[in-house]
């Protein structure tokens, strides 16, 4: 018969709960390394690594767009990406610098940054700047299609849209 006696004596363990946290200050430590090892990439370079991984030729580097001129949209309602008027004397403006093969369209919308101008539906800033710099787009896609970029703007600034004239230098 077998007794108590007779098993070995389980070894000293640690706590479940320290293992735990040992491997949450892992994660965080390999977290904090990932983001300093990201601090001086070089996009550029990582999406060419991208795409060859994919099988994608290499596409050859262009050159950032050179600005000539902008105009704007303004004064859009708080929450709103409704055209605060007309846009006929942008879409002329648009028309007669898009005579130029060499020229695209930088749309970019912005929003005040105020807790009221933000999409309803999603409460995202962001998506409101999208949907303003849309719809400037879709009344200048007759006279500039294809020649198009619609940007947000990185910080807030006013309930606007500015359209920027940009020579890529080359034709298209």
């Amino acid at each position: 018969m077998t007794t108590a006696d007779d098993f070995p004596v389980a070894a000293a363990h640690r706590p479940l709960w320290l293992i735990t946290l040992a491997d949450l200050a892992l994660l965080l430590v390999g977290f904090f390394v990932l983001l300093h090892a990201n601090q001086n990439l070089d996009r550029a370079a990582l999406m060419q690594g991208v795409r060859a991984a994919f099988g994608e030729p290499a596409a050859a580097p262009r050159p950032d767009p050179l600005p000539l001129a902008a105009a704007g949209v303004f004064n859009f309602a708080p929450g709103s990406a409704r055209l605060p008027g007309s846009p006929g004397s942008l879409v002329a403006w648009a028309e007669e610098a898009s005579r130029d093969p060499r020229v695209t369209l930088r749309i970019t919308g912005a929003v005040d940054g105020s807790p009221a101008d933000v999409d309803r539906a999603t409460g995202s800033a962001a998506v409101l700047a999208a949907d303003r710099a849309r719809a400037v787009a879709a009344a200048l896609a007759p006279v500039a299609n294809g020649r198009i970029i619609i940007l947000t703007a990185d910080r807030p600034s006013r309930r606007q849209v500015v359209v920027t004239l940009s020579l890529t230098g080359e034709s298209m």
